[in-house]
């Protein structure tokens, strides 16, 4: 199998333990730190299917060598295969969201659940509100985004059978 068929499976493997987790799972349980869990499958989820793009591309020499970084893959993506597929903005926006949060969620000081949100605070207390309602929201925009990596990258699949 090649790599960016491996990444294709994983990606859609994160979107559905991101989404098992918000409508199985979360109302079970009913603890805000799961929605942490949830966005962070999202995020792989999304790199993954970023990665599957650029990898596909590398196979086919379309993109030269680049570095396995996220940032870098990232700005590949962005510069490279957005014109290339007219990707929408909003699933570069979503990305960028997503990777944020989860960095301000690492660095934060305070964090805590308020009735069905998770909030997180910065050093200078600017509030970030994590919300179920958002991350419906962010799981369907990253099921449109896959839905559309995989159109792209299974046309040439039965080569590689």
């Amino acid at each position: 199998m090649e790599r960016f068929q491996l990444e294709r499976e994983k990606a859609l493997k994160h979107l559905r333990v991101a989404d098992h987790m918000l409508t199985q799972t979360y109302p079970l349980v009913k603890d805000p730190k799961l929605l942490i869990a949830v966005l962070e499958n999202i995020f792989r989820s999304l790199s993954s299917a970023m990665s599957s793009i650029l990898y596909y591309e590398r196979l086919f020499k379309r993109i030269p060598p680049f570095s396995e970084d996220f940032d870098s893959m990232f700005n590949t993506f962005k510069a490279r295969c957005t014109r290339r597929y007219d990707i929408n903005i909003e699933y570069i926006t979503l990305i960028q969201n997503i990777k944020d949060l989860i960095q301000e969620h690492k660095k934060s000081p305070v964090e805590f659940a308020r009735k069905d949100k998770f909030v997180i605070t910065t050093e200078s207390y600017h509030l970030r509100i994590i919300s179920t309602d958002k991350i419906k929201e962010y799981i369907s925009k990253a099921k449109l985004f896959i839905e559309e990596m995989n159109n792209m990258v299974s046309k040439n699949d039965g080569i590689f059978r």
